[in-house]
C-alpha cells in the first residue's frame, strides 16, 4: 500500500519531501522504520530522521547499503519513489466504516438501483477522501467519499453504491 511519495529535495543535506498519502503519517515515518519502493530497486529505504517543516514532511533516508542520503544530488535521485508499506503490515481498523485505499480500489461503483456507473480506481486525500471513478464511456468521476454519497461499500461482493445528487455524473 502506498504511503507517501518522495518529492523534491529539502536544503543540501540529502532530506527529502514526502507527498504524504496515508492518515497516520507519524506511525508510518516513525523513525527505524523500513518502506518498500516503487520502482523497487530504489529500495528498501529506512528513515533515519523525520520531522515537519511548514506543514511538509522531511525524511532523512538511508539507503539499502546502510548509508545516509547526505547531498542534494543523492535525493533528487529518489525523486518520485513510491513508498510503501506490506498489506500484511497493516492493522485491523476498529472503525467498520472505514477502508483502506486498496480495499476500495477495484470495486464496482453502482447506483441504488444497480445501474454501473464505473470502477474505482484510486482514493484522493484532498481535505476530503474522494474516489477516483473511471466511467465506462471513458473519464473520470471524483465522488466525495462521505456516507450520504457513497451509502454501501460491500468488499465481499466487490461492489459499492453511490448515491449522487442531481447532476453529479452529467460532469
Amino acid at each position: 500500500m502506498v504511503v507517501g511519495r518522495i518529492g523534491r529535495p529539502h536544503g543540501v543535506r540529502g532530506q527529502v519531501t514526502v507527498e504524504v498519502r496515508t492518515d497516520d503519517p507519524d506511525l508510518r515515518f516513525a523513525p527505524g522504520g523500513t518502506l518498500l519502493t516503487e520502482p523497487a530497486a530504489r529500495g528498501p529505504l529506512t528513515i533515519e530522521a523525520a520531522r515537519w517543516h511548514s506543514g511538509t514532511l522531511l525524511l532523512t533516508l538511508l539507503l539499502p547499503d546502510g548509508t545516509v542520503v547526505a547531498d542534494r544530488e543523492a535525493a533528487d535521485a529518489l525523486r518520485n519513489t513510491m513508498l510503501l508499506v506490506p498489506v500484511a503490515a497493516l492493522p485491523e481498523l476498529e472503525d467498520p466504516d472505514s477502508f483502506y485505499d486498496h480495499q476500495l480500489v477495484g470495486l464496482a461503483a453502482e447506483l441504488p438501483d444497480g445501474s454501473p456507473v464505473g470502477e474505482v480506481t484510486g482514493v484522493r486525500h484532498e481535505g476530503t477522501e474522494l474516489l477516483v471513478l473511471r466511467r465506462p464511456e471513458g473519464g473520470e468521476l471524483l465522488v466525495p467519499f462521505v456516507t450520504a454519497m457513497v451509502p454501501t461499500v460491500d468488499l465481499a461482493a466487490g461492489r459499492l453504491v453511490i448515491d449522487p445528487p442531481e447532476g453529479l455524473l452529467d460532469l
